[in-house]
């Protein structure tokens, strides 16, 4: 048998078919376990063959807490009840599809990895169209090997994660401040263009006021000057008409006003 991997990852030779028995699987050798670290968890691929050949390449993954048996079947339903046989005798557990098209995972009860430490060989009759198996020399330290190194890289990914966590909160945060920030800078901008704009408003008015004040000022100015002129033309009319009179009647008194016989003043008794 060879592995799915170069470095010969395989964890188990099937022996024997239905027919086979442990015999065929004797015949087999069995390649040390080859343990390869993934997103989270850690696998071992693996191939199990028939009587005729054919292969069927299936993987064992754990996350330190779990071991799951990882396989591609065409048709299968979305869930099941299927058992696997160890040494010939079946250990049942849970099958359900995943996302992805046509694979498989059957969560491995702690009776079946109990088994496949101890076994010898194991045989899975309804993953193909022949029966199929393996050896399962080396599995007591495979299957330890497979889960320590599952719970390290899950706790390595639990580590990141939380590290990712931390720092999403304080790039988060940091966009909050900002935000609040931007938001306070805003305000006070608008609060400042409004009072300018009020000050703007005031200054405007009062601009507007003393404009009024020094046109009104000027009309006044204006009539006063006016006034002025007017009373010096009277003047300067009195004093020419004075002048005419006195220069007129130099030589003789002027006549007797027609309208002072007119007038009788009144005493009273």
């Amino acid at each position: 048998m060879r592995s799915l991997g170069r470095s010969g990852a395989c964890l188990f030779l099937l022996a024997g078919l239905a027919s086979g028995g442990p015999a065929a699987a004797a015949a087999l050798e069995a390649p040390a376990w080859a343990i390869t670290p993934e997103d989270g968890v850690c696998r071992t691929d693996l191939e199990l063959t028939s009587r005729s050949g054919a292969v069927a390449p299936v993987a064992l993954v754990s996350d330190g807490d779990h071991v799951i048996l990882r396989f591609a079947k065409e048709g299968a339903p979305p869930e099941a009840f299927l058992p696997i046989r160890v040494d010939m005798k079946p250990y049942s557990n849970l099958v359900q599809r995943t996302g992805e098209e046509g694979v498989q995972l059957m969560a491995l009860s702690d009776e079946t990895l109990s088994a496949l430490r101890r076994g010898k060989t194991l045989q899975i009759a309804w993953l193909s169209d022949e029966a199929v198996g393996a050896s399962l020399s080396g599995a007591a330290q495979g299957v330890a090997d497979l889960k320590i190194c599952g719970a390290q890289v899950a706790a390595r990914k639990r580590a990141h994660e939380s590290e990712l966590e931390v720092q999403h909160a304080r790039v988060a945060a940091e966009a909050r401040a900002k935000a609040v920030a931007d938001e306070q800078l805003a305000a006070a901008k608008a609060q400042t263009a409004a009072a300018q704009a009020e000050r703007d408003r005031i200054a405007a008015e009062a601009r507007k006021a003393d404009a009024e004040t020094q046109a009104l000022n000027a009309q006044a100015e204006q009539a006063r000057a006016y006034a002025a002129e007017q009373t010096r033309a009277r003047q300067a009319e009195a004093e020419r008409a004075a002048y005419a009179r006195d220069y007129y009647y130099r030589d003789r008194a002027p006549p007797p006003d027609p309208y002072s016989s007119y007038y009788r003043p009144y005493y009273p008794r």
